[in-house]
Protein backbone atom coordinates (compact mmCIF):
# COMPACT_ATOMS: atom_id res chain seq x y z
CA UNK A 1 0.00 0.00 0.00
CA UNK A 2 2.52 1.91 0.81
CA UNK A 3 4.01 1.83 -2.82
CA UNK A 4 0.60 2.36 -4.05
CA UNK A 5 0.36 5.77 -2.09
CA UNK A 6 3.89 6.70 -3.62
CA UNK A 7 2.97 6.15 -7.14
CA UNK A 8 -0.41 8.47 -6.75
CA UNK A 9 1.75 11.07 -5.00
CA UNK A 10 4.16 11.13 -8.19
CA UNK A 11 1.13 11.00 -10.56
CA UNK A 12 0.39 13.87 -8.64
CA UNK A 13 3.00 16.07 -9.94
CA UNK A 14 3.14 14.88 -13.14
CA UNK A 15 -0.30 16.24 -13.48
CA UNK A 16 0.47 19.00 -12.79
CA UNK A 17 3.37 19.70 -14.55
CA UNK A 18 1.96 18.60 -17.62
CA UNK A 19 -1.91 20.70 -17.15
CA UNK A 20 -0.43 23.36 -19.59
CA UNK A 21 0.55 21.04 -22.19
CA UNK A 22 -1.69 21.68 -25.29
CA UNK A 23 -2.75 17.70 -26.42
CA UNK A 24 -1.94 15.85 -22.75
CA UNK A 25 -3.89 14.18 -20.78
CA UNK A 26 -3.64 12.76 -17.11
CA UNK A 27 -5.88 10.25 -15.30
CA UNK A 28 -6.05 7.17 -12.68
CA UNK A 29 -8.26 4.28 -12.77
CA UNK A 30 -8.58 1.93 -10.82
CA UNK A 31 -9.79 -1.53 -12.47
CA UNK A 32 -10.94 -4.97 -11.21
CA UNK A 33 -9.36 -7.67 -13.48
CA UNK A 34 -9.97 -11.49 -13.99
CA UNK A 35 -6.65 -13.52 -14.88
CA UNK A 36 -5.91 -17.35 -15.54
CA UNK A 37 -2.96 -19.11 -16.36
CA UNK A 38 -2.01 -21.67 -19.27
CA UNK A 39 0.77 -23.93 -20.18
CA UNK A 40 2.18 -25.00 -23.45
CA UNK A 41 2.73 -28.88 -21.41
CA UNK A 42 -0.88 -30.06 -21.93
CA UNK A 43 -0.18 -32.31 -18.64
CA UNK A 44 0.75 -29.05 -16.98
CA UNK A 45 -3.39 -27.68 -17.22
CA UNK A 46 -4.43 -23.93 -15.77
CA UNK A 47 -7.66 -25.15 -13.49
CA UNK A 48 -8.81 -21.68 -11.62
CA UNK A 49 -8.11 -18.14 -12.32
CA UNK A 50 -7.67 -14.93 -9.64
CA UNK A 51 -9.73 -11.91 -8.49
CA UNK A 52 -7.30 -8.84 -8.84
CA UNK A 53 -7.13 -5.08 -9.94
CA UNK A 54 -5.52 -2.60 -11.79
CA UNK A 55 -4.53 0.97 -10.00
CA UNK A 56 -2.10 3.65 -11.45
CA UNK A 57 -2.03 6.75 -13.64
CA UNK A 58 -2.99 7.16 -17.06
CA UNK A 59 -1.62 9.49 -19.56
CA UNK A 60 -2.85 10.13 -22.94
CA UNK A 61 -0.88 12.51 -25.98
CA UNK A 62 -3.15 13.41 -28.74
CA UNK A 63 -1.29 14.15 -32.17
CA UNK A 64 -5.24 13.93 -33.93
CA UNK A 65 -8.44 15.49 -32.54
CA UNK A 66 -9.47 11.63 -31.90
CA UNK A 67 -6.06 9.94 -31.60
CA UNK A 68 -3.73 9.56 -29.24
CA UNK A 69 -0.58 7.19 -28.01
CA UNK A 70 -1.16 6.06 -24.82
CA UNK A 71 0.91 4.86 -21.63
CA UNK A 72 1.16 5.11 -17.77
CA UNK A 73 2.39 3.76 -14.51
CA UNK A 74 0.61 1.79 -12.06
CA UNK A 75 0.02 -1.74 -10.19
CA UNK A 76 -1.16 -5.58 -11.53
CA UNK A 77 -2.07 -6.63 -8.35
CA UNK A 78 -2.86 -10.25 -7.75
CA UNK A 79 -2.43 -11.43 -11.13
CA UNK A 80 -2.30 -15.45 -12.14
CA UNK A 81 -4.56 -18.16 -11.44
CA UNK A 82 -3.96 -22.40 -10.75
CA UNK A 83 -2.10 -25.00 -12.78
CA UNK A 84 -2.66 -28.81 -11.62
CA UNK A 85 -0.26 -31.53 -12.47
CA UNK A 86 -0.80 -33.98 -14.73
CA UNK A 87 2.52 -36.53 -13.99
CA UNK A 88 3.20 -39.16 -11.96
CA UNK A 89 5.32 -36.78 -9.72
CA UNK A 90 6.37 -32.55 -10.16
CA UNK A 91 9.13 -30.52 -8.92
CA UNK A 92 8.06 -27.38 -9.90
CA UNK A 93 9.58 -24.89 -7.37
CA UNK A 94 13.01 -25.43 -6.45
CA UNK A 95 13.85 -21.42 -4.64
CA UNK A 96 10.30 -21.28 -2.58
CA UNK A 97 10.15 -21.40 1.07
CA UNK A 98 9.37 -25.10 1.59
CA UNK A 99 10.30 -25.64 4.85
CA UNK A 100 6.98 -26.46 6.54
CA UNK A 101 6.40 -29.60 4.40
CA UNK A 102 7.77 -32.84 4.30
CA UNK A 103 8.34 -33.30 0.43
CA UNK A 104 8.72 -30.39 -2.61
CA UNK A 105 7.57 -33.45 -4.65
CA UNK A 106 4.02 -33.30 -5.81
CA UNK A 107 1.96 -35.70 -7.05
CA UNK A 108 -0.37 -36.43 -9.97
CA UNK A 109 -3.67 -33.69 -9.30
CA UNK A 110 -1.71 -31.21 -7.28
CA UNK A 111 -2.46 -28.00 -7.59
CA UNK A 112 -0.01 -25.04 -7.41
CA UNK A 113 -1.56 -21.18 -7.27
CA UNK A 114 0.29 -18.26 -8.36
CA UNK A 115 -0.33 -14.48 -7.42
CA UNK A 116 2.00 -12.03 -9.10
CA UNK A 117 1.76 -7.85 -9.00
CA UNK A 118 3.51 -6.02 -11.34
CA UNK A 119 4.77 -2.73 -11.86
CA UNK A 120 3.49 -1.85 -15.14
CA UNK A 121 3.78 0.35 -17.91
CA UNK A 122 1.61 0.32 -21.20
CA UNK A 123 1.74 1.59 -24.61
CA UNK A 124 -1.08 1.76 -26.67
CA UNK A 125 -2.68 3.73 -29.61
CA UNK A 126 -6.16 5.15 -28.72
CA UNK A 127 -8.88 5.90 -31.48
CA UNK A 128 -12.49 7.56 -30.04
CA UNK A 129 -15.24 9.02 -32.26
CA UNK A 130 -19.02 10.49 -31.12
CA UNK A 131 -22.25 10.65 -32.83
CA UNK A 132 -21.56 14.33 -33.32
CA UNK A 133 -18.49 16.71 -32.12
CA UNK A 134 -20.33 17.75 -29.21
CA UNK A 135 -21.87 14.84 -28.11
CA UNK A 136 -20.71 14.35 -23.98
CA UNK A 137 -20.26 10.29 -24.99
CA UNK A 138 -18.00 8.98 -27.12
CA UNK A 139 -16.71 5.79 -27.83
CA UNK A 140 -13.24 4.50 -28.04
CA UNK A 141 -10.60 1.39 -28.78
CA UNK A 142 -7.16 1.14 -28.03
CA UNK A 143 -5.19 -1.16 -30.23
CA UNK A 144 -2.73 -2.53 -29.91
CA UNK A 145 -1.55 -2.12 -26.16
CA UNK A 146 1.93 -3.54 -24.84
CA UNK A 147 2.72 -3.64 -21.48
CA UNK A 148 6.58 -3.80 -20.36
CA UNK A 149 5.90 -5.51 -16.29
CA UNK A 150 8.57 -5.74 -13.33
CA UNK A 151 7.38 -8.45 -10.90
CA UNK A 152 7.93 -6.44 -7.46
CA UNK A 153 5.75 -9.66 -5.43
CA UNK A 154 5.13 -13.21 -6.09
CA UNK A 155 3.07 -15.65 -3.46
CA UNK A 156 1.44 -19.45 -3.85
CA UNK A 157 -0.64 -21.39 -2.19
CA UNK A 158 -0.11 -25.31 -2.59
CA UNK A 159 -2.55 -28.29 -2.90
CA UNK A 160 -1.19 -31.27 -2.62
CA UNK A 161 -0.95 -34.23 -0.08
CA UNK A 162 -2.89 -33.81 3.10
CA UNK A 163 0.73 -32.58 4.71
CA UNK A 164 1.71 -30.44 1.88
CA UNK A 165 -0.98 -28.04 2.02
CA UNK A 166 0.38 -24.48 2.65
CA UNK A 167 -0.94 -21.03 1.84
CA UNK A 168 1.19 -17.98 0.92
CA UNK A 169 4.49 -19.08 0.11
CA UNK A 170 7.37 -16.42 -1.04
CA UNK A 171 7.36 -17.63 -4.80
CA UNK A 172 9.28 -14.52 -5.78
CA UNK A 173 12.19 -16.58 -7.56
CA UNK A 174 10.16 -19.18 -9.14
CA UNK A 175 8.60 -16.31 -11.34
CA UNK A 176 10.48 -14.54 -13.97
CA UNK A 177 11.10 -10.97 -13.40
CA UNK A 178 10.24 -9.31 -16.70
CA UNK A 179 7.06 -9.43 -18.33
CA UNK A 180 5.74 -8.86 -21.46
CA UNK A 181 2.42 -8.59 -22.66
CA UNK A 182 0.07 -7.28 -25.58
CA UNK A 183 -3.88 -6.39 -25.59
CA UNK A 184 -6.57 -4.83 -26.64
CA UNK A 185 -9.81 -2.68 -25.36
CA UNK A 186 -12.56 -0.55 -25.71
CA UNK A 187 -15.45 1.30 -23.78
CA UNK A 188 -17.14 5.08 -23.48
CA UNK A 189 -15.72 8.04 -21.95
CA UNK A 190 -18.69 10.21 -20.61
CA UNK A 191 -18.03 14.26 -20.50
CA UNK A 192 -18.67 15.67 -16.84
CA UNK A 193 -17.43 19.25 -16.71
CA UNK A 194 -14.87 21.10 -19.68
CA UNK A 195 -11.31 19.16 -18.96
CA UNK A 196 -13.23 16.06 -16.97
CA UNK A 197 -13.87 12.85 -18.47
CA UNK A 198 -14.88 9.14 -16.84
CA UNK A 199 -14.05 6.05 -18.70
CA UNK A 200 -15.32 2.96 -18.56
CA UNK A 201 -14.66 -0.02 -20.75
CA UNK A 202 -13.07 -3.85 -21.24
CA UNK A 203 -9.68 -4.52 -21.47
CA UNK A 204 -8.03 -7.59 -22.38
CA UNK A 205 -4.30 -8.65 -21.89
CA UNK A 206 -2.14 -11.72 -23.04
CA UNK A 207 1.61 -12.44 -21.39
CA UNK A 208 3.53 -13.70 -24.51
CA UNK A 209 6.63 -14.09 -22.29
CA UNK A 210 7.05 -16.99 -19.82
CA UNK A 211 5.93 -16.49 -16.54
CA UNK A 212 7.12 -19.57 -14.54
CA UNK A 213 10.47 -21.28 -14.67
CA UNK A 214 11.63 -24.32 -15.47
CA UNK A 215 11.10 -27.31 -12.67
CA UNK A 216 11.58 -31.40 -13.19
CA UNK A 217 8.68 -34.34 -13.94
CA UNK A 218 8.43 -38.05 -13.28
CA UNK A 219 7.24 -39.17 -16.78
CA UNK A 220 7.60 -42.80 -15.56
CA UNK A 221 8.34 -44.72 -12.20
CA UNK A 222 12.40 -43.34 -11.66
CA UNK A 223 12.60 -41.24 -15.12
CA UNK A 224 12.92 -37.63 -14.16
CA UNK A 225 12.97 -34.99 -17.25
CA UNK A 226 12.94 -31.56 -17.54
CA UNK A 227 10.24 -29.52 -17.24
CA UNK A 228 10.22 -27.34 -20.20
CA UNK A 229 6.95 -25.73 -20.70
CA UNK A 230 6.13 -22.10 -21.03
CA UNK A 231 3.44 -20.87 -18.58
CA UNK A 232 1.67 -17.42 -19.36
CA UNK A 233 -1.16 -15.47 -17.64
CA UNK A 234 -4.37 -13.87 -19.61
CA UNK A 235 -6.40 -11.20 -18.24
CA UNK A 236 -9.47 -9.47 -18.47
CA UNK A 237 -9.98 -6.05 -16.57
CA UNK A 238 -13.06 -3.78 -16.25
CA UNK A 239 -11.66 -0.53 -16.78
CA UNK A 240 -12.76 2.30 -14.79
CA UNK A 241 -11.54 5.81 -14.76
CA UNK A 242 -10.99 9.25 -14.74
CA UNK A 243 -9.21 12.10 -17.23
CA UNK A 244 -8.51 15.61 -16.04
Amino acid sequence: MKKIGLLLCFSVFLLGKAEAQKGIRFGFQSSPTWSWLKTSDPKIEGVSSNWGLKVGAICEYYFEENYALTTGLGFGLNQGGSLQNGYPAWKPWDKADLAAIPSDTFGLNSKLHYGVTYVEIPFGLKMRGGSNEDSRVKFYAELPIFTLGFVTKASGNILGTADQNLNDVNIREEVKGISLSWGLGGGIEYELATNTRLVAGLAFQKQFTDLTRNGSVEESPNKWVKEDSKGTFGSIALKIGVFF
